[in-house]
Order: structure tokens, then sequence, then C-alpha cells
């Protein structure tokens, strides 16, 4: 498995300092959190995705996906939603992107879980057929309104499309009930990647260095493992929301020897 870790870890964090984190503490990747607020979002201008896909090219580390806040299963139009997802792929494919994420986002005061549902697919399906021309992978993850895979599958058997994907965020579906084996299980047909954290517990949900918390990481990766599934360990560091946690950059060393740790130790 690859590592990576996302830039809600470091926010607002110029990129030649997030690539430089990056090669000093051996990720082989990073998830750009895809935002106004960040130095890479869909209002950038064809020079400056050119340098962007250019310093990471310069780095060897490897863009792993735009971690966007499209939310597929909002009430209302479809054509915003669409239009947000069309600007994610498109800005994926200039960076050369494998994924963008998107959020289900269902409100289910005001839809029955049903109407989530088929909103959800409606939307994806049809912006799978633009992700297909440009050779990007839709991914929904594991939260909100849908935060377990079981929840997640409802979808994506919908969609029924090969490039629309999930991504396994790992509190989300251990807060939805779900054990690591039923959460791979239902999901290894259309996994794009695993996000990684830690937290202490399902009260207190402020970023934690891995291990430190209650989160079942040595069972999820001995699980992939066992799985001989080879994708990426993407830690997502929630520093974005959580002002006091520690800075990331002082933990990414720890993080990554704790990951290689759970890797040896599955094999």
């Amino acid at each position: 498995m690859k590592l990576a870790f996302s830039t809600l870890g470091v926010p607002g964090m110029p990129l030649p300092d997030v690539l430089r984190l990056a090669t000093a503490h051996g990720y082989h990747g990073v998830e750009l959190r895809t935002h106004a607020e960040e130095p890479v979002h869909p209002g950038l201008g064809p020079a400056e995705r050119a340098e962007v896909a250019a310093e990471f090219k310069g780095s060897g580390v490897e863009i792993l996906g735009l971690a966007g806040y499209a939310r597929v299963a909002a009430p209302g139009d479809d054509e915003p939603v669409l239009a947000e997802i069309r600007a994610l792929l498109d800005l994926a494919r200039d960076l050369g992107a494998p994924y963008i994420r998107v959020f289900p986002g269902g409100d289910l005061d005001v839809q029955t879980p049903e109407e989530a549902d088929a909103t959800a697919a409606r939307r994806l399906g049809t912006a799978a057929e633009y992700a297909n021309d440009l050779g990007v992978r839709i991914l929904l993850e594991t939260h909100d309104s849908h935060r377990t895979a079981a929840d997640a599958m409802r979808v994506l058997g919908l969609v029924g499309h090969l490039q629309v994907g999930a991504l396994w965020d790992v509190m989300h579906t251990w807060l939805g009930g779900e054990q690591p084996s039923e959460t791979y299980a239902a999901l290894s047909p259309h996994l794009g990647y695993v996000q990684v954290k830690d937290i202490a517990s399902a009260e207190d949900t402020t970023p934690l260095p891995l291990g430190a918390g209650v989160l079942p990481l040595a069972e999820c990766v001995e699980v992939l493992s066992r799985h001989n599934w080879d994708g990426w360990l993407c830690w997502e560091y929630e520093k974005r929301w959580y002002e006091s946690a520690a800075p990331l950059p002082d933990l990414l060393q720890a993080g990554r020897e704790h990951l290689g740790r759970l890797l040896n130790d599955s094999a």
C-alpha cells in the first residue's frame, strides 16, 4: 500500500512546503483539499494548473485525489451540483489526479432515505459519463447521511458505473457501527482508497496522532492486507476544523512509521 496525507491537515500551506513535507517524511502522495481557501481549487487558470502539475511531477510526489465538497444527495436542483462535479473533474484531468471526492450530503429531515439515495444515484450516474471521458473516477465518501458502507452501497448499487466508486473514511464507518471486515466486504469492488485517522472517542472527534485513539486502524489494515489490496492509505488529519489540534507537520514522521508497523504486522 502507498501512503498519503491530506492537506486538510495543513490549511492554506503553499504547495512547495506541502511537497517538502511529503518527501521529507516518506509519503508517496498527497490528497488536495480543493477549496477556495487553498492553493488548489477550480478557479485556477490553465497556466496555474500546469504549474501545479509540474511541481508535483518535479517532486516525485503523486496527487492522490481532489477532495471536493459537492453533496450529491442534497435536496435541490441537480445542475448546480453537476456543475460543481464537472469543475472538479476538469481540474483533476488537468492536474493528472485519478480521483475526486464527493460527499453524500443528504438531509434526512426533508428527504426519505430512498429519496436521498435516488438523488445521489441520478447525479452520479449523469456525472459518470463525463468522468469516463476525462479518465477520472468519482469517489463517494462514507460520510454524513451515508456514513457506512451499507449506506454508500445503496447508492453505488443504483449507479452501477465503474467510473463511480467509494472512499472509505474509517472514522465514519466506525461511528456507524460497522466492523472493518463488513465495510471492506461491501466496498471492495468499488474501493478507490482509504482515509485513516484517529480520535479519542465517539464524543470527541478532535484529531489525534495515528495510534493514539480508539479507531480500529490495525484491523482495517489487516483486512486490506489479507485481501491483497494494494491501494492508498491517506491520513486525513482534520486540523482545519480543530484549531487546538497539534500541528500535523510535527506528527507526519511518527504517523508514517505507525502505518509502516501496521503494514508489517499485517503481512
